[in-house]
């Protein structure tokens, strides 16, 4: 099954990816209780023989426990078959979620990140919100260092306006911007999707399925745990409502 998958480029600095990537959130948090850790490393596992090679996690699933997983799951050859993303920017600190991207943040949540996933470079870093205090300009500015340092080779963004992006690329090029499209969430359209084809930035959908909605339908609503982010939506409906209008952690 290696190679079934195509390959593309993202973004325009020379990053290939497969075209279908595997985002690991719900392995480790979010979606219902952590999965088993032995069913989630065969899983990633298959999915890397079947040609996926994209795959993606953060600090915060879990948090951290994610990062951790795909540590284990890429040991003995593995990591040399993909391209690994991940990101930085919320932060947990006294029980109160935190957007942050001041310069000291950044460098620290590199560092652990690296150390967690048992890595030397990271493939593509992302800001996972951007942090409003902060201009964009030194959040990039220091992503620049950890790039010429060799500890991230490409720089992302995600859930970022067009005028962000395009401040960010001036600082470093940005090779890809991750949000939210699906045939329920067509908002960045408008502006972000046309800004980044102009600026030559790769775009990374995630929830393409609508959280699920798409491969299960309505039922979907049915087999939500207590742990599910999802379960606030008591109707059909109101998960539509969800899917056009919450941003995901």
């Amino acid at each position: 099954m290696a190679g079934a998958v195509k390959r593309i480029k993202l973004g325009s600095q020379g990053l290939e990816v497969s075209a279908q990537g595997l985002g690991c959130m719900g392995m480790s948090a979010f979606y219902g209780p952590p999965k088993p850790e032995s069913d989630m490393i065969a899983l990633i596992h298959h999915a890397i023989n079947s040609g996926i090679t994209l795959l993606d996690t953060s600090d915060i699933y879990g948090p951290h426990t994610n990062e951790i997983l795909l540590g284990k799951a890429l040991k003995g050859g593995m990591r040399e078959r993909v391209e690994l993303a991940t990101k930085f920017g919320i932060s947990f600190a006294d029980g109160k979620r935190e957007i942050r991207g001041d310069p000291a943040y950044v460098r620290a949540a590199c560092e652990a990140s690296l150390k967690r996933l048992d890595i030397d470079c990271i493939d593509l870093y992302y800001q996972h919100r951007i942090d409003t205090r902060v201009p964009i300009e030194v959040t990039i500015g220091e992503l620049k260092k950890l790039v010429e340092e060799g500890k991230i080779k490409y720089i992302g963004l995600s859930e970022a306006s067009a005028s962000t992006i395009r401040r960010a690329h001036a600082v470093h090029p940005i090779t890809a911007v991750q949000l939210e499209w699906s045939l329920w969430s067509r908002d960045v359209e408008a502006e972000i999707v046309p800004t980044c084809r102009e600026l030559g930035i790769g775009i990374v959908a995630y929830s393409p399925l609508g959280r699920g909605f798409f491969s299960s339908g309505p039922k979907l609503v049915e087999s939500f745990s207590k742990e599910d982010f999802r379960q606030v939506c008591k109707s059909t409906k109101q998960l539509l409502a969800f899917g056009m209008n919450y941003m995901c952690i």
